[in-house]
């Protein structure tokens, strides 16, 4: 592994010289450096007025949108990685803390995270691939230091995201004009020319993410993740134009997909990778405030069925508590698990009154394990060891460093 090191302890260091760990970590926050006080531009006039209403897609810098773990580690992780025969990787959502929130709860998501990877060696976690809402509650780049690069700053490995919701949505003053365009600080954060130290880390040494766009293909050894961007509201996600009921967007995405799930079909076909999607809002969903979405759950049955390949997994964010759905899609011949998981840190939220509980199935939808009301993350492991190739995906509590759910997908 490419490693510097200082004070005896050793650090990664990725392509082009990238850092992702802080050197001196320091303590957890117990109060921001900048008070989140953007809770008030709900009121706002533009706000008021376009909460309903989409945001454009940034064009991806390159066509077809894909990076591999190679840009971003060098051989040496690899062939670590390679030769173990697996890989793991952690995913959650909605890790922002915002001001009427204990930033504690995000910094005990973080530091499990660091702890898996402190342990070390080839098992330990490659990446974090980000489930969406890094910052609340506009994306706001004075936000990202609290909310993302100081939690974080133990987290040695890359960390990858799709945007959430509010990481897109925009304020104004006026009724006409956004005050700052949509997704600026995560372009900025996540979707630079080339890495480097953000203006919004402060001291920190994080270096900027370099991902194609902010819907993409992350390709790494044994597995392919297919990121989408699923807008701004509230509810739905919209990764479409849903054959018209969203005008102001393309179909881009949808074709990106189904392209997607087509390059990988052969490898998929022939167990040399495992296929996941992520996207934050989730297809699936029951809680309090923030439902599954049945137009995102058409869209990526058009896309899998064009294809011929389903995901092994589909991952998602936005709600705020874990959830593991088994999906049986038209035409897919197995279960797909759906799960949730938007408990990184910024609240935890119950079901809706009256949501059975897991088992419960209706129709072609089973509901397996939840909800579980608890802060932490996924551990999602592709293990090419045995004859029996296996996708792992485990859900972990961050107060409990234990997983509390567990899957096996025999790929």
């Amino acid at each position: 592994m490419e490693t510097f090191t200082l004070d005896n302890q050793a650090y990664v260091i990725g392509t082009n010289g990238r850092l992702f760990a802080d050197p001196h970590p320091g303590k957890d926050e117990t109060s921001f450096q900048v008070d989140n006080t953007s809770q008030e531009y709900y009121n706002s006039p533009y706000y008021l007025l376009h909460k309903e209403q989409l945001q454009p897609v940034p064009k991806p810098r390159v066509d077809p949108p894909l990076m591999n773990l190679a840009d971003v580690v060098g051989p040496n992780t690899l062939g670590a990685i390679t030769a173990a025969k697996q890989i793991t990787f952690n995913a959650v959502g909605d890790t922002g803390a915002a001001k009427n929130n204990d930033p504690t709860t995000e910094a005990a998501v973080a530091d499990a995270l660091a702890a898996d990877v402190a342990v070390g060696g080839p098992t330990a976690p490659a990446f974090f691939f980000h489930l969406g809402d890094v910052v609340y509650h506009f994306g706001e780049g004075r936000y990202y230091y609290d909310q993302f690069y100081e939690p974080f700053r133990a987290y040695d490995r890359p960390i990858f995201a799709v945007p959430g919701n509010h990481d897109g949505v925009v304020f104004g003053q006026s009724p006409d004009t956004p005050q700052i365009p949509t997704l600026t600080a995560f372009l900025r954060n996540f979707c630079a020319t080339a890495p480097a130290q953000s203006p919004d880390a402060g001291t920190l040494v994080r270096s900027t993410m370099t991902q194609p766009g902010v819907y993409f293909t992350l390709d790494a050894p044994f597995v392919s993740v297919i990121g989408l961007y699923s807008n701004v509201l509230e509810g739905p996600g919209v990764i479409s134009s849903q054959g018209g009921a969203y005008p102001s967007l393309d179909d881009a995405q949808l074709t990106y997909l189904s392209a997607q799930l087509t390059r990988l079909k052969p490898l998929r076909s022939k167990k040399q990778r495992a296929v996941l999607i992520a996207v934050h809002h989730p297809p699936l969903s029951a809680d309090s405030k923030h439902g599954g979405t049945t137009g995102l759950s058409n869209d990526i049955d058009q896309a899998c069925k064009s294809a011929g390949l389903w995901p092994d997994a589909v991952l998602s964010g936005h709600a705020h508590l874990y959830q593991r759905y088994a999906y049986r899609a038209p035409g897919a011949g197995r279960d797909i698990p759906y799960i949730v998981s938007g408990s990184g840190g910024f609240a935890v939220t119950p079901p809706k009154p009256g949501t059975p509980s897991a088992p419960y199935t209706s129709g072609n939808v089973t509901l397996v394990k939840g909800p579980i009301i608890e802060f932490g993350y996924l551990s999602v492991t592709v293990n090419m060891t045995q004859s029996a190739k296996t996708l792992t995906i485990s859900f972990k509590s961050a107060r409990q460093k234990a997983a509390l759910d567990s899957l096996i997908v025999k790929l």
